[in-house]
């Protein structure tokens, strides 16, 4: 459980949270709803993954 952080959290029944991968600094987006959720990479506005290094983000 220590390649993932959870960075960002909002909601409490339909709940957003940003976490990042420590190896590789990829940023996935997590959403669920009550018993529904999904997974995906945090993309930029070029579709290219988002990348956290040092706790900044490589826009």
């Amino acid at each position: 459980m220590d390649r993932f952080k959870k960075v960002y959290r909002q909601g409490v029944i339909d709940i957003l949270e940003v976490w990042v991968d420590t190896e590789t600094g990829v940023n996935y987006l997590f959403k669920t709803n009550g018993y529904a959720g999904g997974l995906t990479a945090l993309l930029d506005k070029d579709g290219k993954p988002v990348i956290t290094h040092n706790g900044k983000e490589d826009l």
